[in-house]
């Protein structure tokens, strides 16, 4: 596992209809002006929680992000030691948080302890705590700092090595996110459109003043383009060299295939993406957002001519930058490129196989 200098570019198309996945302040779907035009929005927050609970469906190991990290260890040590008392446990998961330098208020509303932000951390770091806590009663001095400090420091969830952590009170617990993920934006122009809304009674369906539930809810429908990107490296310090390929692999899948469910029951809009392109570089990641500060106005063949101004883009781009050790694709549309999988598992064989060279070398 020499070489570590990799990053993993991910570029998506996807059609995504009527939809609000991800609301603003108001409850609109969010926006974004770029090229001198409104386009639809998707937060990379929003994505990163689709992510997390795709892994989650998927079984992996996923960390907890909570501002109630100490109420969580209390309930982990009263599981491991029946003998202690409710406010006992949570006095010793207050002064091992500490230890480490996380410090806690009280919520004036809720009177539940918690810290400034929320903080990501791993089952195996919670259990750890947890374990280290019960065999050791003085947890205010150097070694105990030292030993909580390191068992916060190691065992990071994949969630957490990608997306990282800062806890504001000690930055030596921060985790350096090896993934970078772009708010997703349309290829397009959009304009918002309403769905107006009633619910009628049953019983009396011609009861014209018989309604309830009015209002209406804004949405739209977009060609999203969605890019990440993975920095190898970083991953690998994140997760001690541990399955680096395996898990990298893992955040491409839960990338391709999730999706934010804000008002999915309204709008049942789960699709897939129409093109997906996989670049793996020695030198820098690259978005390739700027192929899309004219927009698309076609109104017609829309994913068509995203798919031409992508590829073009990253033609351009190659003029700037070293030769990819790889670039795959999958579409269900025509392509320009000759590296193409079959379907996602093909895909994702194609990614394993090159990272896997590509360290060794």
């Amino acid at each position: 596992m020499s070489n570590t200098n990799l990053y993993l570019d991910l570029n998506i198309l996807q059609k995504v209809p009527s939809s609000n996945i991800n609301q603003d302040g108001t409850g609109a779907p969010k926006t974004a002006y770029y090229g001198g035009v409104t386009r639809a929005r998707v937060s990379a927050q929003s994505w990163q929680k689709a992510v997390r609970d795709f892994f989650k469906a998927e079984n992996s190991a996923v960390g907890t992000k909570t501002k109630e990290i100490a109420e969580l260890l209390a309930h982990k040590l009263s599981a491991l030691d029946g003998s202690l008392g409710e406010k006992a446990a949570m006095d010793k998961a207050i002064a091992t948080l500490g230890a480490a330098g996380i410090k806690f208020n009280r919520d004036t509303d809720s009177g539940k302890i918690l810290t400034s932000t929320f903080l990501t951390v791993s089952p195996a770091q919670l259990e750890k705590l947890a374990q280290y806590a019960l065999t050791h009663d003085n947890l205010t001095d150097q070694t105990a700092k030292n030993d909580v400090t390191r068992i916060l420091q190691a065992d990071n969830s994949l969630d957490l090595a990608l997306f990282g952590r800062m806890v504001p009170d000690n930055a030596v617990l921060n985790v350096n996110a090896a993934a970078q993920m772009a708010n997703a934006i349309s290829t397009h122009e959009i304009k918002p459109e309403y769905d107006y809304f009633t619910a009628v009674e049953d019983s009396r369906p011609e009861d014209s003043d018989n309604v309830d539930m009015l209002g209406a809810v804004e949405y739209n429908a977009a060609i999203l383009y969605r890019y990440a990107n993975v920095s190898v490296g970083t991953l690998a310090n994140n997760l001690n060299n541990e399955d680096i390929v395996k898990n990298i692999v893992a955040f491409v899948k839960a990338f391709i295939l999730s999706m934010p469910t804000s008002s999915q029951m309204t709008f049942a809009n789960k699709t897939l993406p129409n093109y997906i392109m996989i670049t793996l570089r020695e030198d820098t990641p690259i978005n390739l957002a700027s192929a899309f500060e004219e927009p698309i106005s076609s109104k017609k063949d829309c994913i068509a001519r995203s798919i031409k101004k992508l590829e073009d883009e990253y033609v351009v781009t190659k003029r700037f930058v070293e030769e990819p050790l790889m670039n795959v694709i999958l579409t269900n549309h025509p392509s320009k490129f000759n590296n193409q999988a079959e379907n996602l598992s093909e895909l994702l064989d194609k990614v394993t196989e090159a990272l896997t060279k590509a360290m060794k070398d």
